[in-house]
């Protein structure tokens, strides 16, 4: 699955301002496909997701972005077997550190400076986070809807990727729409109804003119 910004943002916590910057400073950049130019769409990856979601979690415990930098440069120059330390490695912070768990689980990297360890942000806690947050969005939701006088079942579908969301009438074979929020998204599937409804009458009124004449 890919994600744009929107998704992205509701996802992690993260604001617009702070994925554009980040996009902008090459801090976490869009692993499939990248802003080019107005009206372009930014694309992230599933681990592009968990880079961000943990940068946003030593945050939120106090780690300045200038540290979170510092030690990924650290990693990479000291562990270049690692591709995406954000998204590979476990990470331990006491808010004023950046400690990574190796392998010998009796040997912590300080990519900073020595400290107390206070806690841990569980990587794989994080990732089955994201994976429920995700589920959740892709969920299909169930509405009716009233078209002259009658009431239709329809279905709700989100869009990671373009954004918003589009909408179908199981009942009218080919009839959907879409829409920015919920209530866009219903009130023009309310309009996709009745234009089917004219239609498939105009074609009724058209058979019964050719039995007649």
């Amino acid at each position: 699955m890919n994600f744009n910004s929107k998704t992205v943002a509701k996802v992690t916590g993260l604001s617009f301002r702070q994925i554009d910057y980040w996009d902008r400073t090459h801090f976490i950049k869009p692993s499939v496909s990248e802003a080019a130019g107005h009206g372009s769409v930014r694309l992230y990856s599933f681990n592009d997701l968990v880079q961000m979601k943990v940068a946003k979690t030593l945050l939120d415990k106090g780690i300045s972005l200038q540290q979170i930098r510092k030690a990924i440069t650290y990693l990479k120059k000291n562990m270049p077997e690692v591709e995406r330390p954000l998204a590979e490695l476990r990470f331990l912070t006491d808010g004023e550190s950046i400690f990574v768990l190796t392998k010998d689980k009796k040997v912590i990297i300080d990519t900073l400076r020595s400290g107390q360890l206070v806690f841990s942000i569980a990587l794989g806690e994080i990732v089955e986070d994201l994976k429920g947050e995700i589920v959740s969005m892709q969920r299909e939701k169930k509405y009716e809807v009233t078209v002259k006088g009658t009431k239709y079942a329809v279905v709700l579908h989100p869009d990671t990727e373009d954004g918003g969301f589009w909408i179908e009438c199981p009942a009218l074979p080919g009839c959907s729409s879409q829409g920015d929020t919920v209530e866009e998204a219903l009130e023009m599937i309310k309009d996709a109804i009745e234009g089917h409804l004219e239609v498939t009458e105009g074609k009724k009124g058209a058979r019964k003119l050719q039995k007649t004449s």
